[in-house]
C-alpha cells in the first residue's frame, strides 16, 4: 500500500487541457494533488478541496522572496511526484524578443520550475521515491514556430535538468523530459484556423494526426508510477514521429 506522502503530486500548469485530464485520472488512483495555475482557475474549480489543493502564481513575475514562501508551502505537502506542464508563450519571434520578454519566459518555463523541483529533492531521497516529468516542446527540434522563439528557447533550457540530476537514480528518483508535439488542446485548436500551417505540420507527422490529451496523460501516468522502474535522464518525443 503506497502511503499518502508518496502519492502527493504537484502539477505546475494544471489548468491546461492536459492538466485537467491528468487530475481527473490521478483522483481515480487516489493521489492527492497540488495544482498550480497562472490565470485560469475555472477548469480546476470543479475538483473537491479534499483531493486537490489549488494555488495561483505567475512564475514570469515571481521574485525570490515570494518563491521562498511558495516553496515553504509546497514543502508541507511532502511532494514526491512533480509534473511540469507550464506553457508560458508570449508570441515573440527572434527579432522582436528583448531582455525583459526573455527573462519572463525563462523564469516561467525553466528557472522557477527548476527551483521548485530542487526544493523537494531531499524528501524524495529520504523516501527513496521520486518521479519528475518536465513537459517540453517538439518545437525545440524545429527551432520553434513563427512566434514562439522565447517559448522554445526557454523550454530547451529546461531540458538540461535531468542530466544534472542523473545521480538521483540511486535513490529511486527518476526525472525525464517529454517533448510534446501537436495535441488537440486549446492552443493547437487556434492553430487549426490556419489550414495551411496545419497541413504543413500534419505532413511532418507520420502518424498523420495530432494527439489527444488523454494519450499524453497515459504516458505521464506511466512515467510517474512504480511501473517506471529504470527510465531516467531521457528526452522522449511524443509527437507521432514528427
Amino acid at each position: 500500500m503506497i502511503n499518502r506522502e508518496k502519492k502527493s503530486v504537484l502539477i505546475l500548469g494544471a489548468s491546461s487541457d492536459i492538466g485537467v485530464n491528468l487530475i481527473s485520472q490521478l483522483i481515480k488512483k487516489n493521489y492527492f494533488i497540488i495544482a498550480h495555475y497562472n490565470s485560469t482557475k475555472k477548469k480546476l474549480s470543479k475538483f473537491s478541496n479534499d483531493k486537490v489543493k489549488i494555488f495561483k502564481s505567475d512564475f514570469s513575475l515571481i521574485n525570490d522572496t515570494n518563491l521562498k514562501k511558495l516553496n515553504k508551502q509546497i514543502k508541507n505537502y511532502n511532494v514526491s511526484v512533480i509534473i511540469n506542464l507550464i506553457g508560458y508563450i508570449d508570441n515573440k519571434n527572434y527579432f522582436n524578443s528583448n531582455l525583459d520578454s526573455l527573462e519572463k519566459s525563462f523564469k516561467a518555463n525553466s528557472f522557477v520550475p527548476n527551483l521548485i523541483i530542487r526544493n523537494q529533492l531531499n524528501f524524495m531521497k529520504k523516501k527513496r521515491f521520486g518521479r519528475i516529468i518536465n513537459c517540453s516542446s517538439i518545437g525545440i527540434k524545429f527551432g520553434g514556430g513563427k512566434n514562439s522563439y522565447n517559448y522554445s528557447f526557454s523550454k530547451y533550457a529546461s531540458e538540461f535538468i535531468p542530466s544534472e540530476l542523473r545521480y538521483l537514480a540511486k535513490y529511486n528518483v527518476f526525472i525525464n523530459n517529454l517533448r510534446l508535439g501537436m495535441i488537440n488542446t486549446k492552443i493547437h485548436k487556434k492553430l487549426k484556423r490556419n489550414k495551411k500551417e496545419v497541413n504543413y505540420r500534419l505532413n511532418l507527422i507520420p502518424a498523420n494526426r495530432i494527439a489527444e490529451p488523454n494519450e499524453i496523460t497515459n504516458y505521464i501516468l506511466f512515467f510517474i508510477s512504480d511501473n517506471n522502474s529504470f527510465l531516467t535522464r531521457e528526452t522522449i518525443s511524443i509527437s507521432g514521429g514528427e
